[in-house]
């Protein structure tokens, strides 16, 4: 957009005083903020205004990306950026005295996610509104997020993350859009002009409000929508008789039943209401986002059967499939087509991303709940099932038990990812390895049967996010040296590989990265009074905390090297700090006892005078897209260490390696792919296979006992968590202990020990050579173009939605 800076100014002192009855002086950080926010929310909303209207009357097709989780950040400089006016802002502000710097501190990030899946979905959605796509998200406007994550005596404590305190500055309200959704009662059947009718009685409703957020295309006029979906009570909230006689906590029980349904995400699913809160999580954003698209889409004045040709629903991941019954429910009970008819439509409009192989992460409901909760949309997944089985009856005559594994309800469970693979059109896996998982071991026998339906789009993140914006410093280097073609075509830093061997470069680029590394050092000192040397290599591994994520080896390596220095004193290292910063889900009791492991270990460390000057441990608290931001610019090693076969894709190494860390990493996921696009020379792999890791889960023939019995490192560091040379009670690590021993290492952390432990000495040696290492870094930058979220959406587009 066209703005000056004296227009910028007169506008920026206007809104403070629409708003407060300040002036620049007197206003305080927090009232500068939300002027700021307001005024570029008035310069967004014309643009967002024309995209709606447009998209309103063209006839072509509209993109809905369902997801539970939406992770954006703050966006006060991703939406300066995207409108091209950030350096007019910074001039003016600076012109008043302001820093635009500490301002930005003010917004709180959205508590609207928790890692990989809801950061995919935000690039996702930035990626869209900057290609030109009509592409809107929609999720729960949660009330809590997750939680906000402290360290207490080593300890993750999780305290509500209130992110909505003061309100949300870039959400408009739009109660006129509200729709209701459905709970419980029952269902009976009729039959109505020869045909079989549904009707749904004795059910309770709840409101949901949808709450807009602008998402702003880079410097191309086009402003999409993210749509996020607050529970509210029907009419009166309060029960004023209750309360007159006494009752004060029934008087208000209807209003906080509804309203819980979007309070937190991703209830604790360790007790039955948890369960069914989340299961009414999954239905109350589905439902409202599908009836939301149906009345849109009849505005335009089309027939009900041409759904198919101008909207595409994405489902990442299962928490979405209910959108496959909802949509059915809705095409057959309230627009009367046949089932024959409205499965056709909901196939060919639904389209469905698999982002796992875990069984954990793979939802099943059990039957008697979700009857209860859900009683027309089981009556429509019975449906969905029998059909089903009838035609694999057809296909395969009566082999009962291929049937039994490919049915979507069994051993009284329905399993969503089979509702989602039956009733779409698309499945994606997320790197080019999980992909050939899921459709040679996995989902087999559906990738058999459903010849051509499975596909690969390996994920991809926003380089304006993670490269333009999060490290202003490198994107400076790169105008210099390749120009700004990149920041439109990411696929042009590639040009950056030609000056991987130019020394005056590699020079500037060090430079580059050591200053960011001293940032991140005054941070950590002013947060936790640890002192880390810039110069020292910075290891980082930031990321959700899980077994097969695999923080632990990296946990039990640093102790092995803590023994051994403490040995051997004269021992030639590189300095390494540490870091880590991750957050454990609060029911995951093995993953937050490793928190408490990474900490004890950090205070044992960092008090050491021995080997302080060595090695440093820092655990970062509260995980979260502006500490990303903060970390990954800094790193000099990305640790991406999963167990092989288990991580679909990642996106964290894709952020790494564009800010010019080197990968260390397992041959899985997206790591796969980065190594052929940077060569096996520029990245550090190690490990076990996927195959091999598949090999031994299925046959047997690991024992992480012998390991112990036989490895003199491995059975020191294992002893030491529980023999008190940690200064802890030897049940604090117990739960560990038995996760390596008793249960036989699920992850394999031990078998892959050894070899971890060379490549970390590789690294030591690779970090000597400076020259050679900026080059590796550089390469990396060069390479990441790839990964570009622009890139993936622009396959989803061509492949699946149709819509380039």
């Amino acid at each position: 957009m066209q703005l000056s800076k004296e227009q910028f100014k007169k506008d920026f002192e206007r809104k403070l005083i629409s708003l407060f009855a300040e002036d620049v002086k007197e206003a305080s950080r927090s009232h500068k903020f939300i002027a700021l926010a307001e005024l570029v929310k008035e310069y967004a909303f014309e643009r967002w205004l024309k995209t709606n209207k447009k998209y309103s009357t063209e006839d072509k097709k509209q993109v809905y990306y369902f997801s539970m989780e939406f992770l954006i950040g703050r966006l006060l400089e991703n939406n300066l950026i995207n409108l091209g006016i950030i350096d007019i802002v910074k001039e003016g502000l600076e012109e008043f005295g302001i820093s635009f710097e500490d301002i930005k501190l003010e917004e709180k990030d959205a508590g609207l996610g928790n890692g990989g899946l809801g950061r995919l979905a935000a690039c996702f959605l930035d990626s869209m509104a900057t290609l030109g796509i009509a592409g809107h998200g929609n999720g729960i406007r949660y009330k809590y997020g997750l939680f906000e994550q402290k360290i207490v005596n080593g300890y993750q404590v999780e305290v509500p993350d209130n992110w909505l305190k003061d309100g949300y500055v870039w959400e408009v309200r739009r109660r006129d859009k509200a729709c209701i959704v459905n709970f419980g009662g029952n269902v009976r059947f009729t039959v109505e002009d020869g045909r079989l009718k549904a009707i749904h009685e004795n059910y309770e409703s709840v409101l949901a409000v949808p709450y807009d957020i602008p998402i702003i295309g880079f410097k191309n006029g086009v402003v999409n929508t993210l749509r996020l979906w607050s529970a509210e009570p029907i009419g009166e909230d309060f029960d004023f008789f209750s309360f007159s006689m006494g009752d004060y906590s029934k008087a208000m029980e209807y209003k906080y039943s509804v309203e819980s349904i979007t309070s937190v995400l991703y209830p604790d699913d360790r007790t039955e209401k948890g369960r069914l809160l989340r299961l009414k999580q999954e239905y109350f954003f589905v439902s409202a986002g599908i009836q939301s698209i149906i009345r849109t889409f009849k505005k335009k004045g089309k027939p009900i059967t041409e759904l198919d040709k101008y909207v595409a629903i994405q489902i990442n991941d299962t928490h979405p499939a209910l959108a496959i019954p909802e949509l059915l429910r809705i095409l057959i009970d309230e627009e009367n087509l046949s089932w024959e008819e409205a499965f056709k439509i909901t196939v060919n409009t639904i389209s469905y991303t698999n982002h796992t192989i875990m069984a954990e992460a793979l939802e099943k409901w059990p039957i008697d709940m979700f009857k209860s909760l859900l009683p027309r949309i089981f009556t429509i997944v019975e449906e969905i099932n029998r059909r089903f089985c009838l035609d694999l009856i057809d296909k395969y005559g009566h082999d009962l038990d291929k049937i039994n594994k490919m049915a979507i309800i069994r051993d009284g469970y329905i399993n969503m990812a089979h509702l989602a693979i039956v009733g779409s059109h698309s499945v994606n896996g997320v790197a080019k390895l999980h992909t050939k998982i899921l459709k040679e071991k996995e989902l087999k026998l559906f990738n058999e049967y459903f010849e051509g339906k499975f596909n690969n789009k390996t994920n991809g993140i926003t380089h304006r996010r993670w490269l333009l914006q999060a490290n202003p410093r490198l994107t400076k280097l790169l105008k210099e040296t390749i120009g700004e073609e990149w920041i439109k075509d990411p696929n042009k830093l590639i040009e950056l590989k030609k000056f991987a061997k130019d020394s005056s470069v590699k020079e500037k680029f060090y430079k580059i990265k050591q200053q960011n590394k001293t940032d991140l050092a005054k941070f950590i000192k002013n947060k936790y009074d640890i002192t880390v040397d810039p110069n020292s290599i910075f290891d980082i591994q930031a990321k959700r905390l899980h077994g097969y994520k695999r923080q632990l080896l990296n946990a039990l390596y640093i102790l092995d090297l803590y023994n051994r220095l403490k040995e051997d004193k004269g021992i030639d290292i590189y300095p390494r700090t540490f870091i880590f910063s991750a957050k454990a889900f609060p029911g995951y009791i093995l993953a937050k006892e490793i928190i408490k492991f990474i900490n004890t270990l950090a205070n044992k460390i960092n008090s050491d005078d021995d080997v302080n000057d060595k090695i440093k441990v820092v655990f970062i608290e509260n995980y979260g897209v502006s500490l990303a931001e903060k970390i990954i610019p800094s790193a000099n090693v990305s640790q991406q260490i999963s167990t092989a076969s288990k991580e679909a894709s990642g996106t964290g190494n894709m952020k790494f390696m564009m800010n010019g860390a080197i990968t260390l990493g397992t041959l899985d996921g997206a790591n796969i792919e980065i190594k052929d696009a940077v060569g096996e020379e520029n990245i550090i792999i190690f490990g076990l296979t996927a195959d091999e890791v598949i090999n031994y889960s299925k046959n047997g023939g690991y024992r992480s006992l012998d390991l112990y019995n036989n490895n003199p490192r491995i059975k020191r560091v294992i002893d030491q968590l529980l023999n008190g040379f940690l200064d802890v009670s030897p049940s604090e690590f117990m739960n560990i202990y038995n996760h390596l021993i008793t249960y036989n290492d699920e992850f394999f952390v031990l078998k892959d020990f050894e070899d971890y432990s060379k490549a970390q000495d590789k690294i030591d040696k690779l970090y000597r050579d400076r020259d050679k290492w900026n080059e590796m870094a550089i390469i990396n930058v060069a390479a990441s173009g790839q990964f570009s979220s622009d890139n993936t959406i622009i396959r989803y587009a061509r492949e699946i939605w149709k819509v380039l």
